[in-house]
């Protein structure tokens, strides 16, 4: 299943309909190899980062001030606070809009934790945890922060699953800097497929419990 939402600030490649059929498709080659579970969830971001906006917005504002003050040319005192207070507005407007700007300027360890937070929260959501086998796999997509977070049930040991599958977990992060990130994150995701298979190969009587088409 894919699912995408979220206020989207920049357009997402996994927001049009043949994107989304083609991430279904590799889900589904992803679950003709093995009896796990395979759920993507895609968001436009996971937390809110406003405080970043207004730090850039109080920056642009400090700088102003010291223009004001130490310009050679006259400013009005009258008007230093309304072009204070607008060039606070003008920076966090910045922040908020311009993507990368926002994205540089926010901690990393928050957006990941971020990340780790929402994906589990998702997994809840979108009842990952509901299959029989408890085979389920979230794969959670935070498109502002540029990461992914592979979320396993109890059913599935990553410690059995080893290395291999923590390279092709990391391999679906590193497919949203592609130049061509949907095709890298579809091939990213169908690798998972012979990994998780090795050790939860497909059987005959595997149902599959979970909707493979985009939702949302």
């Amino acid at each position: 299943m894919v699912q995408d939402s979220g206020r989207e600030m920049f357009r997402s490649p996994f927001s049009e309909s043949v994107a989304k059929s083609e991430v279904a498709a590799a889900i589904r080659d992803v679950e003709q190899a093995t009896s796990a579970e395979v759920v993507v969830a895609v968001r436009a971001s996971a937390g809110m980062y406003r405080h970043t906006d207004y730090l850039v917005g109080f920056a642009f504002s400090f700088v102003a001030l010291l223009v004001f003050l130490f310009h050679p040319w006259e400013f009005s005192i009258d008007w230093m606070p309304f072009d204070s207070l607008a060039t606070f507005a003008i920076g966090t407007l910045a922040s908020a809009w311009i993507t990368p700007l926002r994205r540089w300027l926010t901690s990393s360890k928050l957006m990941s934790g971020n990340v780790k937070t929402a994906a589990r929260a998702a997994f809840v959501d979108l009842r990952v945890a509901t299959t029989t086998g408890r085979s389920g796999v979230l794969v959670f997509v935070s498109m502002f922060e540029r990461r992914v977070d592979v979320v396993t049930d109890i059913g599935l040991d990553r410690r059995v699953l080893g290395p291999p599958f923590e390279r092709a977990a990391a391999a679906l992060e590193k497919a949203l800097s592609a130049r061509d990130p949907l095709r890298a994150f579809a091939a990213a995701l169908r690798a998972l497929g012979p990994i998780l298979g090795v050790v939860y190969p497909h059987r005959v009587d595997d149902v599959n419990e979970l909707p493979d088409e985009p939702q949302g």
